[in-house]
């Protein structure tokens, strides 16, 4: 075990500190459970300032560290900083978790903290921060390490174009597939070719630094036993991947190339990436392989230390040593790491700031100031310096990634036509200018002129720092010997890159400041403070429940997973939601056997990816694809014995092949009609066989179907012809996969939850509880919770180390209705969110700088607690974790208080169905039944319409008066009791160039008719009650007033009396377009009935019964007639009016393109008598209504209602 005491035997010269109390509170006397001296260290001042370091003597491994507070007083820390180094020079603070900069201290002065360290850390010098102390006390310490000694072999390379080592395999056969090459290396220069390998072929593999960046390269064109110097001449690469950031640190960084078959999986440091090796490179043999394998190679090559590098296990730096002949040493290479030393500087926030005071002046009346930065942010200041001659200040600073330099002249201005000096120099990456300076800050207390910020503060590193060509000594800054700063860390360089590896997910990217990171999501399908959730839905059926209607969709079936959206569409039909996936050949396509070949081969493309297809087909309830094959002395599957002709591949990957057609059943070898026995031939299986087979593929096992092979097709007079159809699926396991939870003490419960940086939670849940936890899993200390805290109000709650946080939604309406409500709960390492059906998002920040995963070692609970306390009753459906549905239903069947299923779909979905639609409650959903409404389409919104031409006419037939014959005596109206009409409802919509023209006509046995007529300037409603026909004339009957409201188009709706029998008797039919037979009408309506109607009628309603649809939809069960064209097209839609027509269409309810004329027939009203042989009402466009015989506008469509309720 490596946990041996590391400092209780060492020398007091192995300690330092920033100050000493007393000689009595040395830092020598900080060893654990001493009590020399004082009793421990104490710095003379306790401010942040101090420091504590230990010298281990050698590089070694460190796995624990213990404090103690000093002995016998109230000094002690409650919190502090580790900082590890190899030189005592640039040192790197140790992060918990990558983020997690402090350590826990102690509570008293004798008790003992022991944390161990997640990752071992390697080292020479230790030095220990004191943050926060005893407030009762000062800083006080005893500390000890444990660990224990660690052995390497490393070499020092120059960066020369011929410095390196070459290894060269053994010839002859690998002993492995498996080929690992493993080092760590440090540097300060932040390009160089760090590893080369080249393979058969002249293809080779580079590991290069580009910026701080390590990249993988594969290089083709190289050749087998060049010299290593000559290799600059390979062409451009080809990157594959890109690891790592800062790497230029001056710290040791761990390399790890392993490959295995086809990939690569690349280490730098903690983070892994897995790279896939391109098809050309599939039999090249990458690490160190060939006889001229080479590291270090190229003018650019690697300058810094390699430590411990193997290659399968085998240590080529001590090949090196011992002059091992399969070890070559190149150009300048020593066996130590000799290391320059570089003071750098932080500026961590903004109170950061250090000012130094002005070198002596040169000649030329000026100073030189020089230094090297590095930074995140785009704007900061970085020097400022006063110009004491002139009386004005000069800023150098950063704004939008430039440098800017700004001159204030006290005074006078610098545009007044005279001459003004400014010597600057700027070479490479430095900028020298001859000022006295301060940086980046100012003092707190000093606000004059010289040392005003008007610009952003520099949070950052420098480095270089030259006063008059002379480097300033940052150590004695740092001991306060020379200028003034602070909040400065000295002697080390803080910088993060907090976009490596970027936390953005799904190609998000990732932007960064000083101190937080950003994700740009646009056009990636996914948002989020880490483009972690995505904006589609995980099918069509979830389209469907938003409201939406066929049409091209994004589907991301597995949501936040891995897998990319893909663009489907999605046919949503009245039965069901159909998710449609083409490929690149859907038309039936002849074959065309070319000479001499007997076989003919296609392949499909599809246009989603394959793990999309996989997902797709997986989830689906149903899937199908058509299969057929036109023939013609092409035979396709022979006998079930025999060799088949033709066969196809279908299912995962490349396809397996399949030997049936579509509708029969896998491995059989038969076609549909082999299976049912009615081929053409009874000797065969397949029609093809003896003329033509198709069917349906539904065994998912099997689909889609990838390629087709065809053979029999060269015999004479031989044709052939086949077709694939796309891919078709219905239905979402995952939707609607429900659990109802009857007790508040049962529960499901499911493995461990693993969302440790990120993780999305979405479920659907209804109830009637007013309170209840949904979801639980725990840890040690940290958890995860969403609950329904009370009947308005739901709140996400977790803690990953930070403490507990809650994120909460309140609703203004009651959640406890029984009806579907959508939650989304999201988070990660920036930020938590919580959604609540169509509500605000709510959001909640992360610390900054606090814990960042999530550690669960519980169950998942479901519906409850593991205390069985506060569980949901009710249902919850389409739970999922990151993308994956968890089996709530399977889990459901064997837990008691559980039960798959949830009935009462209608009562959240019931409003989607329009126009007289009806919510019909299914297993899993809903449909619209759209039987009694004239529209048709998933939510019974999509209009009927046909193009009638001038002989087309649709005939709907009423009840025959079978009792007419047997009682001739009695009234009309109790005969025809099914067929006599006391209210009508009829509406209908149009557009037309004729005029006039007969709309819709309504006969009955007694001679009574309802015409809807469009003439030369308007449109006329008819009721006519016919007792006695003589000589074409036509005496009404006028019994009762009657109010007719009218609504045209968006006019207001008016009030009309007409007078008309109240009742409607024996209709016998209703006709749409020309009428035949209609010489027992009017002549004038004769005519028109004769002439027909030529245009576009939609959406007809009778009452009841929908003629039109009827005629189009169901002709041959519905009681309809049909002659003439009559042809369904979209010409009642909105869309497919043509604004530069003659027709004329009018709009009502904010729909464009729909007109409505509203009739309401309330017989209930006083006797009131007029006598028009023809009674008309028109409207015209100026909304004037007017009641007058044969008076005629212009209209486009009628809604009309007549009410005849007897007394």
């Amino acid at each position: 075990a490596c946990d041996s005491a590391l400092v209780s035997n060492l020398p007091p010269s192995s300690f330092r500190s920033s100050s000493q109390l007393s000689s009595s509170h040395a830092p020598g006397f900080a060893k654990l459970n001493r009590r020399d001296g004082a009793g421990g260290w104490s710095p003379l001042t306790s401010d942040r300032y101090q420091w504590l370091e230990v010298d281990l003597g050698e590089r070694t491994k460190i796995t624990a560290v213990a404090t103690q507070g000093r002995y016998g007083s109230s000094d002690w820390l409650t919190s502090y900083l580790l900082m590890f180094s190899d030189t005592g020079h640039n040192w790197k603070q140790y992060k918990q978790e990558d983020s997690i900069g402090s350590f826990p201290g102690n509570s008293n002065a004798d008790s003992v903290v022991q944390y161990k360290l997640q990752q071992p850390a390697i080292a020479r010098f230790l030095r220990l921060i004191p943050l926060d102390r005893n407030p009762s006390g000062r800083i006080g310490l005893r500390l000890e390490t444990y660990g224990c000694p660690y052995t390497s072999d490393v070499v020092s390379l120059d960066g020369g174009g011929s410095s390196g080592l070459v290894y060269r395999l053994t010839p002859g056969p690998r002993g492995t597939f498996r080929e690992v090459v493993s080092l760590k290396f440090k540097t300060l220069m932040n390009s160089g070719r760090l590893l080369h390998a080249e393979g058969e072929g002249g293809l080779g593999l580079s590991l290069e630094l580009e910026r701080g960046k390590l990249l993988l390269l594969l290089r083709r064109g190289t050749t087998q036993h060049t010299l290593p110097r000559t290799s600059t001449l390979l062409p451009s690469p080809r990157r594959l991947a890109s690891l790592g950031s800062l790497l230029d640190d001056q710290h040791w960084h761990r390399l790890a190339v392993e490959r295995r078959s086809t990939h690569l999986n690349l280490t730098v440091d903690k983070h892994t990436e897995r790279v896939h090796i391109p098809a050309e490179f599939k039999d090249v043999v990458f690490i160190l392989y060939n006889v001229h394998s080479t590291l270090l190679v190229s003018e650019r090559n690697f300058h810094g230390c390699l430590e411990n590098l193997q290659y399968n296990g085998l240590n080529l730096i001590e090949l090196a040593k011992n002059k091992d002949l399969q070890v070559t040493i190149m150009g300048n290479v020593t066996f130590s790491c000799a290391e320059s030393v570089s003071v750098a500087v932080t500026f961590p926030g903004p109170q950061s700031f250090l000012q130094l005071p002005g070198a002596r002046a040169s000649s030329s009346g000026g100073v030189s100031v020089g230094f090297q930065f590095r930074t995140w942010n785009k704007a900061g200041l970085l020097l400022t310096f006063d110009l004491p001659q002139e009386g004005g200040v000069v800023w150098l600073y950063l704004s939008e990634a430039r440098l800017r330099l700004q001159i204030h002249k006290a005074g006078s201005a610098l545009n007044d036509g005279q001459w003004h000096s400014l010597e600057s120099f700027i070479q490479h990456d430095s900028y020298m200018c001859h000022v006295d300076a301060s940086l980046s800050g100012c003092p707190a207390e000093d606000d004059r002129l010289r040392c005003r910020n008007p610009f952003n503060v520099f949070q950052g590193c420098m480095r270089l720092l030259t006063l008059d060509h002379h480097i300033v000594d940052l150590i004695l800054v740092q001991q306060k010997q020379r200028g003034i700063y602070s909040n400065l860390q000295i002697d080390m360089c803080g910088i993060i890159d907090r976009c490596s590896p970027s936390r953005c997910e799904h190609g998000g990217r990732c932007s960064q400041s000083w101190t937080v990171f950003h994700c740009n999501c646009s056009e990636s399908g996914y948002s989020g403070a880490t483009c972690h959730s995505s904006e589609y839905e995980q099918s069509c059926e979830a389209y469907k429940h938003n409201g939406n209607t066929s049409g091209h969709f994004y589907i991301d079936v597995d949501g936040s997973g891995p897998i990319r959206p893909q663009l489907v569409y999605c046919n949503m039909t009245e039965e069901n939601t159909w998710m449609v996936i083409q490929h690149n050949n859907t038309e039936r396509t002849r074959v065309r056997p070319s000479p001499g070949v007997d076989q003919h081969s296609v392949h499909f493309d599809y246009s989603t990816e394959e793990e999309q297809l996989l997902a797709v087909i997986s989830q689906s309830e149903h899937c199908e694809q058509e299969l057929s094959y036109h023939c013609r002395k092409s035979r396709l599957l022979n006998t079930p014995e025999g060799s088949p002709f033709s066969w196809w591949l279908g299912g995962p990957g490349p396809g397996r092949v399949q030997t049936y057609w579509g509708g029969a059943q896998p491995g059989s070898q038969q076609c549909v009609c082999g299976l049912q026995g009615d081929c053409v031939d009874p000797q065969h299986y397949c029609n093809c066989d003896a003329d033509r087979d198709s069917g349906l593929l539904t065994h998912t096992e099997s689909l889609p179907v990838r390629s087709l092979l065809l053979g029999d097709i060269q015999r004479p007079e031989s044709e052939a012809a086949y077709r694939v159809g796309p891919l078709r699926c219905h239905g979402d396991k995952n939707f609607w996969n429900v659990a109802f939870f009857d007790k508040e003490t049962s529960y499901l419960h499911f493995p461990t939850f693993h969302g440790e940086l990120s993780a999305d939670i979405f479920f659907l849940f209804k109830t009637t509880a007013p309170s209840g936890v949904f979801l639980e899993n725990l840890g040690i200390k940290d958890f995860i919770r969403i609950e329904l805290s009370s009947s308005t109000r739901v709140v996400f709650s977790f803690d990953v180390g930070n403490g507990p946080l809650e994120v909460g939604v309140e609703s203004s309406v009651p959640l406890n209705d029984d009806r579907w409500h959508r939650v989304r709960a999201e988070r990660n390492v920036k930020e938590a969110s919580l959604r609540l059906d169509q509500l605000p998002v709510a959001r909640r920040e992360a610390p900054a700088d606090g814990h960042l995963h999530l550690q669960l070692n519980s169950q998942l609970f479901i519906g409850g607690t593991a205390s069985r306390q506060k569980g949901f009753r009710g249902c919850i459906r389409s739970l999922q974790l990151n993308g994956v549905t968890l089996d709530l239903e399977e889990r459901a069947k064997i837990t008691p208080g559980v039960r798959p299923g949830c009935p009462g779909h209608c009562s959240s979905y019931g409003s989607l169905c329009q126009n007289q639609g009806r919510c019909v409650e299914g297993a899993n959903g809903f449909h619209c039944d759209c039987s009694l409404s004239a529209y048709t389409g998933v939510f019974c919104h999509t209009e009927v319409s046909a193009s009638f031409k001038p002989g087309t006419s649709v005939s709907y037939s009423f009840k025959e008066p079978y009792e007419l014959g047997r009682n001739s005596s009695a009234r009309p109206s109790s005969i025809y009791s099914d067929v006599t009409l006391r209210a009508e409802n009829v509406s209908l919509s149009f557009r037309t160039n004729q005029s006039p023209a007969l709309l819709l006509y309504v006969g009955s046995y007694h001679r009574e008719s309802l015409a809807l007529l469009v003439n030369k300037l308007g449109g006329e409603a008819f009721i006519l009650k016919e007792s006695v026909c003589n000589k074409n004339k036509f005496y009404p009957q006028l019994i009762r007033k009657i109010c007719w409201l009218f609504q045209i188009d968006q006019n207001p709706r008016e009030d009309f009396n007409l007078t008309s029998d109240g009742e409607f008797n024996a209709i016998k039919s209703l006709v749409l377009g020309r009428v035949h037979g209609s010489d027992e009408v009017d002549p004038e309506l004769s005519r028109l009935a004769s002439l027909g109607f030529t245009g576009c009628l939609s959406v007809v309603h009778f009452n009841s019964i929908s003629p039109l649809k009827a005629a189009l939809l169901h002709p041959h069960t519905s009681p309809v007639v049909i002659s003439g064209p009559l042809v369904q097209s979209s010409c009642g839609s909105s869309a497919s009016a043509n604004p530069h027509a003659a027709e004329d269409t009018h709009h009502l309810s904010g729909r464009k393109g729909r007109s409505q004329v509203r009739f309401i027939h309330d017989q209930n009203l006083y006797n009131y008598v007029v006598n028009p042989s023809l009674c008309s009402v028109t409207s015209y466009t100026a909304n004037t209504v007017f009641i007058y015989e044969h008076e005629k506008a212009m209209h486009s469509a009628f809604r009309w209602k007549n009410n005849n309720n007897s007394k």
